[in-house]
């Protein structure tokens, strides 16, 4: 792969979010070391550049209070309000991820396997707050870059419309609405696939889920604040809309992240793949029930469940028709999260037979049952 046209995020756009994160974690750190000129200094460098952090408002202020010795808590002169107790979660948590420096150095596990269509992977640690960018290199995952993010006021695991939360899984982004949207979303939303095909057979509900910005009178907001949206700065999104633009690109919205070092894996990775080759050969074989042993009890493609799915290709399968089956870029994604051991396989599939011949986009979700890896759905991606 290794093409250049790859890293589509700018040095100039990459520097400008690092730079104003590196700054108001900087303030923050000389303040904890008691350096307050300094800290007032870089603050001022903050504030000239993004005049609407308030994060940094807020931090000069309390500076100021201290030198003036009215200083009683951060955010006074009401610490406990709802919007200083956002904004110190926000302080801790850039705060945490200046502390955190292994992240760049290892892979988020359910990144298993990436195929030639996906240029780059997102992915969302809930409880960190942050988005973390993947490009594919040679079908391998190389971090690139992490952004500060809001999730949904209540957390994450979303089930149902107006829960504020945001859903835990793997979404895929659509291009940049079009339509003009209130300020709230800030200069552009790319909307996300929520519900997937997982989300609808769990019976959950709502819908609107994107990513997007915030209100131009606002550069961040505290780390649980939105209706269920993943929200970055303006000037991050803005960094990321070359990626963004090209749509498709998969999200992994997660928490309790495990993390891997670049030479491991995961080991159900190659039992997931040899199952995924006996499915296809079986297949091919036209030996019908072998082929529908690799289906779960509480399978569906969404219309038909297992016993319906069962008579349909015992019909089809009957006159055992000469077929050749071929599958190519594979995608092998673990779903986090979820209940029981799960992952989504995307895959480009060709079918011949004397009858036909299609080429199609398929998706499956694999999950664990009797600690086999079976298909709980399938369907067109």
């Amino acid at each position: 792969m290794n093409r250049p046209e790859l890293n589509l995020m700018t040095k100039e756009s990459l520097n400008a979010s690092t730079k104003t994160e590196d700054l108001i974690v900087k303030s923050l750190m000389e303040i904890s070391s008691g350096n307050t000129d300094s800290a007032l200094n870089t603050l001022d460098q903050v504030i000239a550049a993004t005049p609407n952090f308030k994060l940094a408002h807020l931090v000069k202020g309390d500076l100021l209070m201290a030198r003036a010795q009215k200083f009683q808590a951060f955010g006074s002169p009401n610490p406990s309000s709802d919007d200083v107790t956002g904004y110190r979660d926000e302080a801790r948590k850039r705060i945490e991820r200046y502390l955190d420096k292994d992240s760049d150095r290892l892979i988020p596990e359910p990144i298993w396997q990436l195929d030639r269509s996906q240029p780059y992977i997102f992915v969302v640690d809930a409880d960190k707050s942050r988005l973390f960018v993947y490009r594919n290199e040679n079908g391998i995952p190389q971090y690139n870059a992490d952004f500060y993010v809001t999730i949904g006021k209540n957390g994450s695991e979303k089930k149902y419309a107006g829960d504020k939360r945001t859903p835990l899984g793997v979404y895929f982004t659509s291009p940049k609405l079009t339509q003009k949207l209130a300020d709230t979303y800030g200069d552009a939303a790319y909307p996300l696939s929520y519900p997937n095909e997982i989300d609808r057979r769990e019976g959950k509900t709502g819908s609107g889920i994107w990513l997007h910005g915030t209100p131009h009178d606002t550069y961040s907001r505290a780390p649980q604040s939105s209706d269920g949206c993943v929200v970055l700065s303006n000037q991050d999104l803005s960094t990321l809309a070359p990626i963004l633009q090209q749509g498709n690109i998969p999200v992994i919205v997660s928490k309790g992240l495990e993390w891997l070092k670049p030479n491991q894996t995961s080991k159900d990775k190659q039992i997931l793949l040899d199952s995924i080759e006996t499915w296809r050969k079986d297949w091919e074989s036209q030996e019908t029930e072998d082929y529908l042993r690799h289906y779960a009890s509480a399978f569906s493609n969404g219309s038909l469940d297992l016993n319906h799915w069962s008579e349909e290709k015992r019909r089809i399968q009957a006159s055992k028709p000469n077929v050749d089956i071929k599958i190519s870029n594979l995608s092998l994604l673990r779903y986090p999260n979820s209940e029981l051991p799960m992952a989504i396989v995307t895959f480009d599939q060709s079918f011949r037979s004397n009858l036909l011949d299609s080429k199609m986009r398929k998706r499956q979700y694999w999950i664990q049952e009797n600690q086999q890896w079976k298909i709980i759905y399938e369907g067109a991606a």
